[in-house]
């Protein structure tokens, strides 16, 4: 079984989107992976595409080395070499058959072998292979992109060995970071079969009740539960295409389905279609972006205009209201948004009902591919039970009671405890303060949670904690957040009211107490468990844990020099120490502060030298709190490696840097400036505590220079940096 032997190699046939999408994120989680193509201009080109593509397949430049090209003609025989191989050719019977033809010769028989489709059904694919290639042959649908996206459909077949299945369940959750739902095997499995239904109908109705592009969008965001992306600016990230080839197959393969012809083209998709206008590749769809503004196609000229603010007074009167509630009482509005909800959500729900049997094996199944796939607050069924079934015309008791769902015989089932997946709300609040809770993760380790608006940090948190930690016996625990991010860094406002009232002496009391604050939580068995953000005065406290835990797409870095300011919270002087081990480093390390550079994942912060040895990436989006609290349980304060004085050239090498950046332009006057400040507390300090009176000293001298004041101003103003 594939989690049992520790697969590493991968081949993955097929250099397709999908297939390079597949190869790249199996390169990113550190397998060996080999791509092949039909030719090997096509995986050449295929994969220069996947390492330019935006946004990134690749969490580093580097990681694309994992990758070996070659051809099915040529190469065919490397495919022996793999644990799994993973198809990903054309959506085509006749060519996958042919290709396993070609490929059941060079597969090991312990190997395991899927085909990546978004639809077809997996059990036509394997007509004509050996017993042995059936039983360990199975679809994985993967999300596109698959770094970005967590959902797998696995789709075994009647002649899949159950065991096998298990088995490569497990491999997927462990080692690809996928939230696995075990899908029937039926046209468009689950996630298409109901969510391009869902997609088409969103479109009908608009069209039925002469609505607008932003109209709907407004309705079928997050009013409803729902990503912002909503509908038609998610049929532009799909594409027009993609969802016409998707509808086309279902309508082809479901002749009995009566409500299938909701996927029949809307009149503006045929429109959208004949123009190739296919969406955000096209560069245009339903929307199109002419620099940073996003246009609206008109329905009545198919010109694009301008996109108009919408303004439904219903939907400020509800839309604070729990999901549930919300939808419940927008239900009976008697304006636009209630006609729309009553002809598209009521009827969305009850084919949900209607398919249930058909496509899933449970209605937790089903809710999961709607929650994890698409984005959905609720699941189908959940938001049933949570408008009321008879409010909605279906007849049903509820799907859900406590932690149990209702099966399709009518008995409830318990949810099975996955303590892997636990998330912050599944622990108690032991207390709470202004800007963070204590929450008991159980085993003796608390986590404390930012409850600030991005995790922003302030005087009054820094206090907060400064005070709870100093009386607080608790010596274990998670630092997290229970914002949208951990940290966007320290409160930006509260500097610029400082400097606008030259109060000095506040902004270096600031310093002092988040620099008090940072040694404090190196004394304590501490993990910080970071994700979206973990920026500024973020970065400085999370380094002072003996470990970061950081989820795999958290943008990590010390952005101070983009407001005109250096990091005042010891976070010059931590990566000081931490990088002290050569000069070559240690000047990169300043050019790195110095640039403000942000690193877009913790495997690129690595290599900038933000994160140490200590500090790991998780790579399931869901496993973050499980893995911090499992590191917590072992950890042990910090030791910060002794204070090397810097002797040698580093001044030398951290002048040629910024005297051949200014140069070339990459720095402004003000930013060389900057990159001396730091150069003096890398290369001029002779211990930990000079350094950071250094930090606080140059820190101060900046708040009172007018090219500080103009970059923080603009980024209040403007939420972006400005170059003076």
């Amino acid at each position: 079984m594939l989690n049992e032997v520790g697969a590493k190699r991968v081949c993955v046939v097929g250099a397709g989107t999908m297939g390079s999408g597949i190869a790249a994120h199996l390169a990113n989680l550190g397998f060996d992976v080999t791509l092949l193509d039909a030719t090997q201009q096509t995986v050449t080109d295929a994969f220069e595409r996947a390492r330019n593509a935006r946004p990134p397949h690749f969490y580093t430049p580097d990681t694309s080395n994992r990758i070996r090209l070659g051809n099915t003609t040529d190469n065919l025989h490397w495919v022996s070499e793999a644990d799994w191989v993973c198809e990903a050719i054309v959506e085509r019977p006749d060519a996958k058959r042919a290709l396993y033809t070609a490929l059941e010769p060079h597969l090991r028989p312990d190997a395991m072998i899927s085909t990546n489709t978004s639809g077809l059904e997996i059990s036509i694919l394997s007509v004509g292979r050996s017993d042995l290639f059936r039983q360990r042959f199975m679809g994985t649908h993967f999300f596109n992109p698959p770094r970005y996206l967590k959902l797998l459909e696995l789709i075994p077949t009647p002649e899949s060995d159950p065991l096998l299945v298990t088995a490569m369940s497990q491999f997927l959750e462990e080692f690809v970071g996928r939230r696995v739902v075990v899908a029937k095997d039926t046209p468009g499995f689950i996630a298409n079969r109901y969510g391009m239904w869902c997609m088409y109908q969103a479109i009908h109705v608009a069209e039925r009740l002469h609505l607008s592009v932003e109209e709907v969008d407004a309705i079928t965001g997050t009013f409803m539960g729902r990503p912002k992306s909503a509908s038609f600016r998610l049929c532009d990230i799909v594409g027009l295409d993609v969802m016409r080839d998707i509808a086309n197959n279902l309508i082809s393969r479901c002749p009995t389905d009566p409500n299938i012809n909701a996927l029949t083209p809307p009149n503006s998709m045929i429109q959208l279609l004949a123009r190739g206008w296919i969406g955000e590749k096209a560069g245009h769809g339903y929307y199109r972006r002419e620099g940073k503004e996003l246009l609206t196609l008109d329905f009545a000229t198919y010109a694009y205009r301008q996109k108009r603010d919408v303004a439904f007074p219903s939907l400020s009167q509800v839309e604070r209201l729990p999901l549930g509630e919300r939808l419940r009482q927008a239900l009976d509005l008697r304006d636009e948004v209630g006609e729309y909800l009553r002809h598209y959500l009521v009827p969305s729900l009850r084919y949900a009902n209607y398919l249930k049997e058909e496509i899933s094996h449970s209605v937790l199944d089903f809710d999961r591919v709607m929650e994890w796939g698409f984005g959905w607050e609720m699941g189908p069924f959940a938001m049933i039970d949570a408008i009321g079934a008879e409010r909605l015309g279906i007849d049903a008791k509820p799907f859900y009671q406590g932690n149990s769902y209702r099966g399709f015989d009518g008995s409830y089932i318990s949810i099975p405890s996955q303590p892997e997946y636990v998330s912050l709300p599944d622990f108690p609040i032991v207390s709470q303060g202004e800007t963070f809770v204590l929450r008991d993760l159980g085993d003796g380790v608390g986590a404390i949670c930012l409850t600030t608006k991005m995790g922003v940090i302030s005087p009054a948190m820094v206090e907060e904690l400064i005070t709870f930690l100093e009386k607080s016996d608790l010596s274990r625990f998670v630092l997290t957040s229970e914002a949208r991010s951990f940290s966007a860094g320290f409160d930006l406002r509260f500097f610029s009211d400082a400097i606008a009232g030259q109060r000095y002496g506040a902004i270096d009391l600031a310093l002092q107490r988040l620099q008090h604050l940072g040694e404090l939580l190196e004394s304590r068995s501490c993990v910080a468990a970071v994700y979206g953000h973990c920026l500024g005065a973020g970065l400085e406290l999370a380094l002072s844990c003996s470990h970061i835990v950081a989820a795999a797409e958290t943008q990590i870095g010390l952005p101070e020099s983009k407001v005109g300011l250096i990091p005042g919270g010891r976070g010059v002087t931590l990566l000081r120490n931490y990088n002290q081990h050569t000069s070559k480093r240690l000047c990169e390390v300043a050019m790195t502060i110095t640039r403000g550079e942000v690193a877009p994942t913790p495997d690129h912060a690595r290599t900038l030298g933000y994160l140490r040895a200590t500090d790991v990436t998780v790579y399931h989006p869901d496993r973050l709190l499980y893995e911090a609290k499992r590191i917590a349980l072992t950890a042990i304060p910090v030791a910060r490696p002794a204070w090397a004085t810097m002797v040698g050239p580093l001044v030398g090498m951290i002048d040629r840097e910024l005297d051949q950046a200014g140069a070339r332009g990459d720095l402004t006057e003000f930013d060389l400036t900057l990159g001396h400040k730091i150069k003096q507390i890398f290369a001029r300090s002779d211990t930990y505590g000079e350094s950071l009176a250094k930090e606080r000293v140059e820190f101060i001298d900046l708040c009172g220079r007018a090219l500080t004041h103009q970059r923080i101003r603009h980024m209040l103003d403007n939420g972006k940096p400005v170059k003076n």
